[in-house]
């Protein structure tokens, strides 16, 4: 891992860009103690989505003491084109306009991604506590929801997660999402025009986990509340400190 900048934003958060080889990010900590920290994720676009993550990691730091670290998916942003991947999204689009199944569309979409991103969250993962101002545990927030999934199943060190629900995940995720384990909360939203509210709730029925908690509102996908993010931050506090 190689810091590339760093400013300090307005309420004392410490925010560096980095390079783990050539997967870009961006690390938010409050403080030079060992703090708990959030992996936050998304759809792809680091940099154009950085107002989000960045305002979403510094009230973590702010309110908790969280450190907090988003990296870039395989085939995003500035990274090279992953060419199957972006044929499949263009896919998804015309099978979406022409009202066809998309099933086979969205495995061909979704799980290279969930195969490829995985592990480069492990190894970032890896890098990120062996800093001496991240220390552990580790929580999920965010989506891309298959790629929550995968994680929460593969790697031991994460202990709770924040899922976005999202309609496009593969019928060979929703049979992995019955080996989910560890302590969820799920948001969803009611109107969601990009999501199959139906499938959302069929996928949060099959997690395993003894402890779920659905967060449905109504409004459209930008449309989230403010207040979830602090509920967020209260359900993250339970299990991590």
């Amino acid at each position: 891992m190689r810091f590339t900048a760093e400013r300090r934003v307005d309420d004392g958060v410490l925010e560096r860009e980095f390079l783990l080889g050539e997967i870009p990010g961006y690390l938010w900590t409050a403080g030079s103690a060992p703090a708990p920290l959030l992996l936050i994720g998304h759809p792809g676009g680091l940099r154009l989505m950085h107002p989000r993550l960045s305002g979403r990691a510094r009230y973590y730091a702010a309110e908790y003491g969280f450190a907090a670290a988003a990296i870039e998916l395989p085939g995003g942003g500035d990274r090279p084109p992953l060419r199957a991947i972006e044929q499949a999204r263009a896919d998804l689009r015309r099978a979406l306009e022409a009202g066809e199944p998309v099933e086979e569309v969205v495995d061909a979409l979704v799980l290279p991604l969930v195969e490829k991103a995985a592990p480069e969250w492990q190894a970032t993962l890896d890098a990120l506590l062996a800093l001496p101002e991240v220390g552990g545990p580790v929580g999920f927030e965010g989506g891309v929801i298959s790629i929550g999934i995968r994680l929460a199943v593969v790697e031991p060190r994460i202990s709770a997660a924040v899922l976005f629900a999202g309609s496009f995940v593969p019928g060979t995720m929703l049979e992995e999402a019955r080996k989910v384990a560890i302590p969820l909360q799920v948001l969803l939203q009611w109107d969601d025009e990009a999501n199959d509210r139906q499938l959302a709730l069929d996928l949060f029925d099959r997690f395993g986990s003894q402890e779920k908690t659905l967060h449905a509102n109504l409004g459209g996908h930008s449309g989230v509340p403010r207040y979830e993010l602090e509920a967020a931050g209260r359900f993250f506090a339970r299990h991590l400190t």
